[in-house]
C-alpha cells in the first residue's frame, strides 16, 4: 500500500510542478508585454494580470513544495494539506486563461521590435 501512495506521491509532484512551470511562464510573458498592449487587445490591465499570475504562481510553487515534502518523506505520505487543492486549481485555471486568451491577443502589440526592412524575422 505505502508503494501505491508513492506513486501517487510521484504522479501529483510533477503535474504539480507543471502546474509550476505553466505559472512562471504566464507571469515571465506578462512582465515583458508593454502595458498599452492589454490595454489595446481589450484584456484586463497589466497590473492586474501580474498580480493574478504572482499570485497563481506562488499557489503552485507551494503546492509543489508540499508534493515535494511527502514525495522525500519516508514512512509517511508527507501531505501537508495544501497539495493541488483549490488554489492550485485556480492557479491553473489562471494560467491557462492568460496562456490561451490574453497571450495571443497581445502577441505583436508594441513590445521589442524584431523586424528588418523587409518585415519581421
Amino acid at each position: 500500500m505505502n508503494m501505491i501512495y508513492g506513486v501517487f506521491n510521484l504522479l501529483f509532484l510533477v503535474l504539480a510542478v507543471a502546474i509550476l512551470g505553466m505559472a512562471v511562464y504566464a507571469l515571465v510573458h506578462a512582465l515583458r508585454v508593454p502595458a498599452n498592449a492589454f490595454v489595446a487587445a481589450g484584456k484586463l490591465q497589466k497590473n492586474l494580470w501580474l498580480l493574478i499570475l504572482a499570485l497563481a504562481t506562488l499557489f503552485s510553487a507551494a503546492g509543489a513544495l508540499s508534493y515535494f515534502q511527502g514525495f522525500m518523506m519516508v514512512g509517511g505520505s508527507g501531505f501537508l494539506g495544501i497539495g493541488l487543492g483549490i488554489f492550485s486549481i485556480a492557479a491553473v485555471i489562471a494560467a491557462t486563461v492568460y496562456i490561451v486568451d490574453v497571450k495571443p491577443a497581445v502577441k505583436g502589440m508594441g513590445g521589442r521590435g524584431n523586424s528588418g526592412p523587409y518585415g519581421p524575422w
